[in-house]
Parts: structure tokens; sequence; C-alpha cells
């Protein structure tokens, strides 16, 4: 017989009960038991598939001689190996469940001393063999991948807050700026991050241009996406509140754009009037307005910036107000 096809040379890696291994584990589990049942309940308890021993349960029922306690062991656990790889977190439970076992009163009394000698072997042998080595990795890359995992997501959990932070700290300064044209174009920036930190933003301000020599034809200041919807987004730093014009402006850009919504967000806040004419909108469209100072209260609570529009869009739609106050929670 060549070394290539000797039995020994054939237990590769997917043989994760060594010949030594599998023989001792054969005449000890049925020692642990008391009758042939219970030998499958053993192995069930372990995680194995009890489509791999229905066949023995059925001959079993047959005839209750036709196979005995180690027969049905031998014949479970050479199954096992078989399978190699896809059934590693059986085959590790029937080891742990072996050397862990300390109540021999469930062996037959005539069995308890052996059974005894038998599972301290198993112990010595699991200690010192490639078997016990290879799942002690594999328990020490399975925590290493949790550590890993848990790592990952608290970093970018302090990351996402470290953002928000920043964001927060800029709007907050942002009321001492006097220059109006500053004011607008950093408020744009500001509110296209925060968009940014959760997950929504599609596009920054941009402008679209006309035919040669007609210039800057329309300017966006944002674009995001809530549940599959597109919103075309305006912020405008205002003195006074936001009138008809104001709104009727980025109506008209929402208008151009088949399946888009609106938000809008103003600071101080909006007419009696500018909020009627979204009002009337609102069976054509769909807008959604809100102010800075609900901008500042969100940060300030902490709250899930998606889930409070995603409230606000649902009153919109649902009740015609375009304009859900969320400042006060």
């Amino acid at each position: 017989m060549t070394k290539e096809s000797s039995p020994a040379s054939q237990i590769d890696d997917a043989y994760h009960f060594p010949a030594d291994l599998l023989e001792q584990l054969i005449d000890t589990i049925p020692l642990l038991v008391r009758s042939k049942p219970a030998v499958f309940t053993f192995f069930r308890g372990a995680g194995v598939s009890p489509d791999l021993f229905a066949d023995l349960q059925a001959e079993l029922r047959e005839n209750k001689e036709a196979l005995n306690k180690y027969l049905i062991a031998r014949t479970i656990l050479i199954r096992l190996n078989e399978l190699g790889d896809a059934t590693l977190a059986a085959r590790r439970e029937v080891i742990k469940r072996v050397v862990e076992f300390e109540d021999f009163s469930t062996c037959w009394d005539s069995d308890q001393q052996k059974a005894r000698g038998q599972v301290a072997s198993i112990r010595q042998t699991v200690n010192v063999h490639d078997s016990f080595t290879r799942m002690a990795k594999e328990r020490e890359q399975e925590a290493a991948h949790r550590r890993e995992a848990y790592a990952e997501q608290l970093a970018q959990t302090q990351q996402r807050a470290a953002a928000i932070a920043d964001v927060k700290d800029r709007l907050f300064a942002l009321f001492g700026e006097t220059n109006p044209h500053k004011r607008g174009k950093a408020l744009e920036k500001i509110l296209n991050d925060l968009f940014q930190v959760y997950g929504v933003l599609v596009r920054e301000a941009f402008e679209l241009r006309g035919d040669p020599g007609e210039g800057i034809v329309e300017q966006i200041d944002g674009v995001i996406e809530i549940d599959g919807q597109i919103y075309i987004v305006e912020f405008k730093w205002l003195t006074p509140n936001a009138g008809i014009h104001d709104v009727s402006t980025h109506m008209v850009r929402v208008y151009g754009r088949e399946g888009a919504r609106g938000l809008m967000i103003v600071n101080p806040g909006f007419t009696d009037a500018a909020l009627k004419a979204v009002r009337d909108a609102l069976g054509n469209k769909t807008f959604v307005l809100g102010t800075l100072q609900e901008i500042v209260a969100w940060l300030s609570r902490d709250d899930d910036l998606v889930e409070v529009l995603r409230k606000k869009v649902r009153t919109a739609v649902i009740d015609r107000n375009p304009f859900l106050d969320t400042s006060r929670g």
C-alpha cells in the first residue's frame, strides 16, 4: 500500500476526529447513557441533525436487537467525520460534552468506573491532539472576529457622534455671522454635511447652466433621498419670514422634476400666506417645510434626523399640513 492510499494519510484537515480520538469516543459515549434511544438523545443534544441518524432509529424500531449502543455511536461519529467542516460545531460539542461529563450516576453501576477512566483518557487526548488545537484556534478566531466587529461598530458610532457634534458647533456659531452671503453659503454646507452624516444626502449644492451666454439658470442647495423618495432641498436665512415669492421659487424647481418632492428649511419661519400657498399645492406635489430652529432643537435633543423628517413627511401627505413644528418635540 502506498503512502498516498494508506488510511493514516487519508486523515486530512477535514477529519477532526482522528482515528485514536474517534475510537475513544465510540468506546465512551455508550457508557455514559443507559439505553439505545439515549445515545440518539446525546447526539441530538450536541447539535447533530436528526437526519443523520433517522435511518438508524427506523432500523431500531423495526428490530430492537438489530443495533447496540456501540454500533449506533460508531455509525453517527463516522458520519459526522465524513461531513467535514459542515459539522464542525456538532463535533466540537460532542467532545465538549464528553470531557465535561461529571454526573456518572446516569451510567449503569457496572459501567461507572470504566466511564470515569474513559472520560479522563479523552481529556488527556484532546489536550494534546491537533483536533483540540484546531477547536481552540476556532474559538480564538471567533472571539477575535467578535472583538473586531464590536470595535468597528464602536468606531463608527464615535465617528458619527463626532461629525454631528462638529455640525452642531458650526451651526450654533453661524448665529454670530453678520455677513448674509457668507452665512447663507455656510448654512448650505452645514446642513448638507448633516444630511451626509445620516446617509441621506444624494448631492450637495450645484448649479445648472443654460445655453451659451445664458449663464446660471438654476441653483439647487442640495438633494436628499428618504425611503426611496427624492427631495429637492432649499435652505434660506431670511429677514423677515419666508413669503410667497420664496416658497414659489422653490416649488417651481420641484415641479420641473418629475417624481421629485420638495423640502425647504428657512430661518426664522414662514408667513401665513406662504404656508397657505404650499398647502394648496400639496394636491399635486409633496412639500415639507422646516425651520432652522427645528434643526437646532433636533441636535440639542440628539433626535434622529431621518425619523423626524419622516414624521413631517407623513403629516404633509396625510394631514395636508406642510409645516409640522417639531422644535418642541
